[in-house]
């Protein structure tokens, strides 16, 4: 049976996902057995597996650190966000349905034997379990139901390491003040602090660092520097969102939608040396791209009506009656399209207009469809000729089936992972062309392929330009990534702590 250690933050996006990453990355490279495991993620950034099933990108991501396939056991609940107070609720990668926050809250406790089931398989089949968290531990109102911090620790008898960030200010505060509001015996289960994202003097810390041992009476493992490693992120606390950067040969401006979903697909683009891809929410801050993007989205019809309230539409008919590329994924394509209609009631319910780029429409389905694929672009006449026989993998991930009307051609031919069976999906109508292919991008031939057309529309030559292997340069990352850990914390305490567990501390 598996070892388990818990990585808890003081707060969401105080770097959890990532350390859990660099230790899964450096329990590998010590040779050992590793898996992630979240019992409960909450995002709309998921992922399709081979068999069909939905998870967390976060897991995949510490699953690609591993250097394993990733599996829904290392994220047997997940919940994507479909309003302010509701989410879909996703059960070992199946859709159960869509709970209001207080309706899941009261139900979730039914679903530890399925987060113990998933988290025992692993354990059977691994050396060590690197667990995180989610928000805070300390969340006092949530405590008594809570299956994902210190509720799981003591399912899974991990002894904890809490991580504070100080890149936000505050992080003495953070970690004494988590501390103080756990239960004795949940103290007991934190045996080591980590200070996540110092830029800086260490020595200058050091004071504070002895203090905050002293007073919580638990060992600080490590001060962590603020790392830039690209790795894929779990939500929309990403930092990708806010970034200034100067405009490339070739920009690309993705527009942020408020249900962003699945922004993942995009990343392969933005490590293009000589591209600049921008994430855009206001109208006045889209000016003149090479290429919009629209990604895809959890609630197409609610977004498809903010882009016309906030001026974006108009923005983006206007950029593609002049000329502009525009590229929509899963929920973006279906908004380009002439209508959505949701006779099942399966996001607002109605019918509503699109954006009419794209002579299709889209009729939401009550089942969705989710499966990994292999594929290539079709004869893409005009704008898009430069795609035409590329090839790509991906998933589908939607609720929804787009049917072509007069004029309209697919853009690209796929396989089903699971089933084997062939089609053509997508379309493609002049300077636009939509695909419910995620993670279409991620093949390097297919990401310059795209820049090739925004450069031979532009009139430049960028035949200059290099992509990546986007699988082997995040290789590359969860290396650096374990290797500057290594610098900065104390591996031999952790692995002392793995060994001990949590000290005889009982469920």
């Amino acid at each position: 049976m598996a070892k388990a250690i818990m990585v808890q933050g003081t707060m969401s996006n105080a770097g959890k996902s990532l350390l859990a990453a660099g230790l899964c990355r450096i329990f590998k490279q010590d040779g050992y057995r590793v898996a992630p495991f979240k019992s409960q993620n909450m995002a709309l950034n998921s992922f399709i597996t081979e068999e069909g099933l939905e998870m967390g990108r976060a897991q995949v991501m510490q699953a690609e650190a591993a250097g394993i396939a990733p599996s829904v056991l290392m994220n047997p609940i997940l919940l994507k966000p479909t309003n302010d107070v509701g989410s879909q609720v996703i059960v070992n990668g199946e859709v159960l349905g869509t709970m209001s926050a207080r309706d899941y809250f009261k139900y979730k406790k039914k679903l530890v034997p399925d987060v113990m089931k998933a988290f025992e398989a692993l354990a059977a089949e691994n050396d060590i379990i690197v667990i995180e968290g989610a928000g805070s531990p300390a969340e006092i109102n949530l405590k008594t139901e809570d299956i994902v911090n210190m509720g799981m620790a003591k399912m899974a008898k991990a002894p904890v390491l809490l991580v504070g960030d100080i890149d936000r200010g505050g992080v003495f505060a953070q970690l004494y003040g988590t501390v103080e509001l756990l239960e004795p015996d949940e103290r007991e289960m934190v045996k080591g602090l980590i200070i996540n994202k110092f830029r800086g003097d260490k020595t200058i810390l050091d004071p504070g660092v002895e203090m905050l041992e002293e007073k919580c009476g638990i060992p600080v493992v490590g001060v962590a520097p603020y790392l830039d490693i690209q790795v894929e992120d779990e939500d929309s606390l990403t930092d990708r969102f806010d970034r200034n950067q100067e405009i490339g040969q070739i920009d690309i401006a993705v527009i942020r939608v408020p249900r962003i979903s699945n922004f993942t697909d995009f990343n392969p683009l933005e490590s293009i040396p000589g591209v600049s891809l921008r994430y855009v929410k206001h109208a006045s801050d889209l000016k003149n791209p090479d290429v919009i993007m629209l990604p895809g989205t959890k609630n197409t019809m609610e977004d498809l009506q903010w882009l016309r309230e906030s001026g974006m539409e108009a923005l983006i008919l206007k950029a593609a009656a002049k000329g502009t590329l525009v590229f929509g994924i899963c929920g973006g394509y279906q908004m380009l399209g002439e209508s959505l209609s949701d006779p099942y009631g399966v996001e607002a319910g109605g019918t509503m207009r699109g954006m009419g780029l794209l002579p299709m429409d889209t009729v939401f389905a009550e089942k969705k469809t989710r499966t990994q694929v292999t594929g290539k672009y079709l004869d893409m006449e005009g704008d898009y000729q430069p795609l035409t026989g590329v090839e790509f993998t991906g998933y589908e991930i939607h609720m929804g089936e787009s049917t072509w009307k007069s004029g309209a051609k697919a853009s690209t031919w796929t396989r089903d992972g699971v089933t084997g069976q062939e089609k053509t999906e997508g379309t493609v109508f002049e300077n636009v062309c939509g695909t419910y292919v995620h993670g279409i991008f991620d093949k390097e031939e297919s990401a310059l392929a795209l820049i090739r057309a925004a450069g031979k529309k532009k009139g430049i030559d960028v035949s200059q330009m290099e992509g990546v292997d986007f699988a082997a340069f995040k290789e590359t990352q969860y290396d650096i990534l374990a290797a500057e850990l290594r610098k900065h914390l104390d591996m031999k305490k952790i692995y002392e702590i793995l060994e001990e567990g949590t000290g005889g501390t009982e469920t």
